[in-house]
């Protein structure tokens, strides 16, 4: 079974039950954030975006730098 890499580095011992989508560490549910992707369908200029989004989930490192590089 998997472990959680953030899990490991603390001391600690927990399976992983999900993977970061950009890094790839396995990921306890307590070490994840999750990010919505907005979904739009339809051909400019009739564009519709869809209430539910995609979910992403990320490792708390690749979230903050998702985030931040988002914003520069």
């Amino acid at each position: 079974m998997m472990k959680c890499y953030d899990c490991m580095e603390e001391g600690k011992d927990s399976e992983a039950t999900c993977v970061c989508i950009t890094c790839g560490k396995g990921l306890c549910t307590d070490h994840t954030k999750e990010l919505e992707l907005p979904v739009s369908v339809g051909q400019p200029p009739n564009v519709e975006r869809l209430p539910n989004g995609l979910p992403r989930i990320l490792c708390k490192y690749c979230f903050d730098q998702t985030i931040e590089d988002s914003f520069d």
